[in-house]
């Protein structure tokens, strides 16, 4: 199967990907988050699973395809939708149709 490399569609983008402690967010775990200031996609370690480089490498690459749907959205290439569940839906349903996990 070929899959595309969601680095490489980030750096194509010109968006920086860094894995760092993004601190804790109360009971809820933030897996990366999107900042159209740098543009970096933000990983946070403490999101990534406790297994082999490869699990921990598709984690990886799932966070960057889902929040690469938000950098499309901030650049207008596609629409940005009103409501922030649907946005977050949509971003997940992209990630997975790109990194091939649904």
């Amino acid at each position: 199967m070929n899959v595309p490399d969601v680095r490489g569609i980030a750096a194509a983008y010109g968006v920086r990907i860094e894995v760092g402690d993004l601190g804790a967010w109360g009971g809820t775990t933030l897996v990366a988050e999107y900042d159209p200031r740098g543009p970096v996609i933000r990983i946070n370690e403490r999101a990534l699973p406790r297994a082999s480089s490869c699990e921990v490498r598709d984690a990886i690459d799932r966070a960057i395809a889902h929040e690469l749907y938000h950098h499309r959205e901030a650049i207008g290439e596609i629409p940005s939708l009103g409501d922030r569940a649907a946005r977050e839906r949509a971003a997940d349903a992209f990630a997975a149709h790109v990194t091939r996990d649904a």
